[in-house]
C-alpha cells in the first residue's frame, strides 16, 4: 500500500501497533480461560492483564537474532509481565495467534468496506432518481433507456456486491487456538470457544494448525468481484465523458488543470485511475486461491503472501470505492446532449416499434423487416429523416396509416416501466 492510494482509517488496521495489540489480546485472553479452567493460575492471568505490554523496536530487535516474529514478540512482553509471563502461550502455537489475528484484521477491514459501499449505494440512488434520460448500446444507437435506469443497475449490482461481502466477513471471521497440528493435545477446546466470543470470532470447526485458506480465497475472491464492478461503472463514466458523447462527466473544480500541453481538456482522470486500482484488487485474488494448498496442510508459503495482500486489497478498494463515491456524487450530468445524441440518427431508435406495427398490422416479419431496414439505410447512407421516409414509402402506408406511423416515435412508450424497475431495485 502506498500513501497515495490509503485511507487511515483501512491503514491503521494494518499498523504493526494494532497487530501486536491483537496479537497481545489473544495471548491474555487464552490465559484467562485457561485460568478460569484452572490450568494455569489465576494470578499468572491478571498480571498479564494488567502489565502486558510490548516495544515495537525491542520486538525487532529481538526478531534479527531469533528469526521468529511470535517468539520475538513473546520475549517482548514477558519483559513487561515478568515471571507470570511463562504461562503465556501454552499449549498454543504461532498459527493460533497470526491466524485469529489475522481474522479479526480481514473483519476490521470488511466493516469499512460494507460502510463505502452504503455510502456508494446512497449517491448511486440518489442520483439514478434525479435524472430519467438515457442512450443505447454497443456504441451504436439501441432502443432509448434513461440515464436513471443505467445508475439503477449500478445500485443494484453494489447491493448483490454488499451482500457478498457480509457473505466473505461471515466466513473468514473464525479463531483457531488448536495447537501445533489442531489437535487440541495441549489445549482445552473450552479455551478456543471462550477467546472466540471475546474477539467475535467462530471456532473454526477443523484446522490443520492453520485456519483453512479457502476461507481467505473466498474473501479476496470477493474483493476482486467488487473491484471489477468498481471498474465497470468507472469505464462506463468515460465513455459517456468522450468529446462524441459527453452526455456526463466527472466534476471539474475550480483551478483544476486537465493536460500540461493542453490548457482547455478535462479528463475522467478519477475513473481512469479507479480502472487501474480495480486491475490491482483483482491480481490479489490469484495469490489467495494459491494459498489454499499448502505442503502436509499446514506450511507457512501463505504467510508472506498475506502479509502482502491483506493490507494491499483492501486498503485499495476502500480508497477507491470512497473514490467512486466522490465521482457520483459530483457527476456532472447533461440531459440536453442525452437527447441531441438520441436525435442524430433521425428517429431510428423507433425502428422495432415500426416492425412491430406492420406485423401486427398483417405484414410477414421478413417483409417489415425489409421494409424499415430499407428506409433505415437511407437514414444511415444519406442523412435522410427516418419518419419522412417511412411516410413515402408506399409499401409502408399501404399497411399503417400516418397516424400510426407517428405514434411509434414517441419516446414514452420506452419509458412506461421505469417506475416498475426502480421499485424492484430500490423498493416502494
Amino acid at each position: 500500500m502506498i500513501p497515495r492510494y490509503s485511507r487511515p482509517q483501512m491503514t491503521a488496521i494494518w499498523e504493526p501497533e494494532n497487530k501486536f495489540r491483537i496479537w497481545l489480546e489473544i495471548e491474555v485472553t487464552a490465559a484467562e480461560a485457561m485460568a478460569e479452567l484452572g490450568l494455569i493460575p489465576k494470578a499468572a492471568a491478571e498480571a498479564a492483564r494488567a502489565r502486558g505490554g510490548f516495544d515495537i523496536d525491542r520486538i525487532d530487535e529481538i526478531e534479527r537474532e531469533v528469526k521468529h516474529d511470535v517468539i520475538a514478540f513473546l520475549t517482548s512482553v514477558a519483559e513487561h509481565v515478568g515471571p507470570e509471563a511463562r504461562y503465556l502461550h501454552a499449549g498454543l502455537t504461532s498459527s493460533d495467534v497470526l491466524d485469529t489475528c489475522f481474522n479479526v484484521q480481514l473483519t476490521e477491514a470488511a466493516d469499512i468496506l460494507i460502510a463505502d459501499l452504503d455510502g456508494l449505494l446512497a449517491a448511486s440512488s440518489a442520483q439514478a432518481q434525479a435524472h430519467d434520460h438515457g442512450r443505447a448500446q454497443h456504441g451504436i444507437h439501441a432502443e432509448p433507456t434513461t440515464f436513471g435506469l443505467k445508475l439503477a443497475q449500478a445500485y443494484a449490482e453494489f447491493d448483490r456486491n454488499r451482500a457478498r461481502m457480509v457473505q466473505a466477513r461471515a466466513e473468514v471471521a473464525t479463531c483457531a487456538i488448536s495447537g501445533a497440528v489442531g489437535t487440541f493435545a495441549h489445549v482445552d477446546p473450552r479455551i478456543e470457544a471462550y477467546v472466540a466470543e471475546k474477539l467475535g470470532l467462530r471456532p473454526e470447526p477443523i484446522s490443520t494448525q492453520v485456519i483453512p485458506r479457502d476461507r481467505h480465497a473466498a474473501f479476496f475472491a470477493t474483493l476482486a468481484v467488487i473491484a471489477s464492478s468498481v471498474e465497470r461503472l468507472a469505464t462506463e463514466i468515460r465513455h459517456l465523458q468522450r468529446t462524441e458523447v459527453l452526455e456526463a462527466e466527472e466534476f471539474f473544480s475550480k483551478g483544476q488543470k486537465g493536460s500540461s500541453a493542453m490548457p482547455h481538456k478535462r479528463n475522467p482522470v478519477l475513473s481512469e485511475n479507479l480502472t487501474g486500482l480495480a486491475r490491482i484488487v483483482r491480481g490479489y485474488a490469484i495469490p489467495a486461491m494459491e494459498n489454499v494448498a499448502l505442503w502436509h496442510e499446514r506450511d507457512i508459503s501463505h504467510s508472506s503472501v498475506e502479509r502482502m495482500i491483506g493490507p494491499d486489497a483492501t486498503v485499495t478498494l476502500d480508497f477507491a470505492l470512497a473514490r467512486l463515491t466522490g465521482v457520483i456524487e459530483g457527476l456532472m450530468v447533461y440531459p440536453e446532449r442525452m437527447q441531441a445524441n438520441m436525435d442524430r440518427l433521425g428517429g431510428l431508435i423507433h425502428s422495432q416499434r415500426v416492425l412491430l406495427a406492420l406485423t401486427n398490422a398483417g405484414v410477414s416479419r421478413e417483409d417489415a423487416y425489409r421494409l424499415v431496414q430499407r428506409n433505415a439505410m437511407k437514414v444511415w447512407q444519406e442523412n435522410k429523416d427516418f419518419l419522412t421516409e417511412l411516410l413515402a414509402d408506399p409499401d409502408v402506408t399501404a399497411a399503417l396509416s400516418e397516424e400510426t406511423i407517428r405514434d411509434q416515435f414517441d419516446l414514452g412508450y420506452h419509458t412506461k416501466h421505469v417506475d416498475e424497475i426502480f421499485a424492484r431495485v430500490f423498493g416502494d
